[in-house]
């Protein structure tokens, strides 16, 4: 089985997504209880901004292990782990 550069700190990020399932559940609460309008997309920007906040950690995780590993290696390996680093920043630049 592969490991992979966020496996020494899976727990703390599954915490994180707890959390952020804890505020998207929140949110389905506030539509629920026909909260104001404002303060559902106050609260979908924290949601929005906690995501990208993991995501750019799961980023910084990619490029330190496995792109790091296959660069060391080189060859083909390296050309397609940093294609898809590249990738993976241009969908979060999008998004």
């Amino acid at each position: 089985m592969a490991t992979y550069g966020y496996h020494d700190n899976k727990q703390s990020h599954l915490n994180r997504l707890r959390r952020i399932e804890g505020q998207v559940r929140g949110l389905q609460r506030m539509v629920e209880d026909d909260a104001y309008c404002i303060d559902i997309l106050t609260q979908t920007s924290a949601v929005n901004k906690a995501l990208r906040s993991f995501a750019l950690s799961m980023l910084d995780e990619h490029l330190k292990h496995c792109v790091a590993h296959a660069v060391a290696n080189g060859g083909e390996e390296a050309e397609i782990k940093v294609r898809e680093a590249s990738d993976a920043v241009a969908r979060l630049v999008r998004s």
